[in-house]
């Protein structure tokens, strides 16, 4: 089984690329676990939230891997929970650090910018994009992540990370 991770500053296409690659290929695909989290709490989410997310995201991680045989489309990781984390509150539980370091994925696809920012109500971050965005870049050459670069049109992206999965299946 080879696991892609997408991953990015917020409203750059991950879910919409994470749906229809698992169409594509026919793959089971892990949600991202913080939108239901946030959902269903009945106030505004806190630092100490992230680390919840993070077992939610590793759990329903660990099922899908389950159930599936040749990929897996994550809608995120933890790097993201990190990333955010470090961003918003200046640090990042130790914990979570941990579990990035241990967890393996074949590759990442890093979501760029250039499409419009889309407003929904766990959105908080439309004019930090661009630096979110090197942020992610740098961490995952911190991490010595493989990873892809996707930008262009929705259906350039696809093109891009459909050609990047069948390469890596080939190997």
């Amino acid at each position: 089984m080879i696991k892609i991770v997408l991953t990015g500053p917020e409203s750059t296409g991950k879910t919409t690329l994470a749906n229809q690659l698992a169409d594509y290929f026919d793959a089971s695909k892990v949600p991202e676990f913080a939108r239901y989290f946030i959902d269903d709490l009945n106030r505004p989410y806190a630092e100490p939230d992230l680390f919840e997310i993070a077992k939610g995201q590793l759990e329903w991680e660990e099922h899908q891997s389950l159930i599936t045989s040749e990929v897996l489309i994550c809608d995120t990781d933890l790097l993201t929970i990190k990333v955010w984390s470090e961003f918003k509150y200046g640090k990042c539980d130790p914990q979570i650090l941990k579990w990035i370091d241990e967890l393996k994925y074949d590759h990442y696809l890093l979501c760029g910018t250039d499409i419009e920012w889309d407003f929904d109500s766990q959105r908080e971050n439309p004019n930090d994009r661009d630096v979110l965005y090197e942020i992610y870049k740098k961490e995952l050459n911190l991490y010595k992540k493989p990873h892809t670069e996707i930008a262009g049109s929705e259906k350039l992206r696809f093109e891009k990370a459909v050609d990047t999965i069948h390469s890596i299946l080939k190997k």
